[in-house]
């Protein structure tokens, strides 16, 4: 599962980069745009696409906060067991979300 996180880690730290790229080139398509919104054409479209973007990142932000507290339960040896009710997550769980912190029942009340 470590390298398995490793490689999600360094995905999705690309991924982040990318994203903030991004944002900083529609930040700059804005500035060369005339600052009256409601007569620019591409306006509403770039507002759009920034805000959609700054959304992905938060999500991918704390996706890699995931993966980097998955890794750090891996070296203190408490990987793969839940924190609510310390039983083992089962393996099929893991595999599906390397990241996870609870088992499956616990998650499930956590969600109700």
């Amino acid at each position: 599962m470590r390298a398995r996180l490793i490689d999600d880690r360094e995905a999705t730290a690309h991924l982040v980069a990318r994203l903030v790229s991004d944002i900083d080139s529609f930040q700059g398509s804005r500035m060369d745009a005339p600052a009256d919104d409601e007569h620019d054409p591409e306006g509403p479209t770039l507002a759009f696409e920034r805000s959609q973007s700054q959304a992905i990142l938060g999500q991918t932000r704390t996706h890699l906060a995931q993966i980097e507290s998955a890794l750090g339960r891996i070296d203190q040896g408490s990987y793969g067991t839940c924190v609510t009710c310390h039983q083992s997550i089962p393996v099929a769980r893991l595999e599906a979300r390397p990241y996870s912190t609870q088992c499956v029942t616990c998650a499930g009340k956590a969600r109700a």
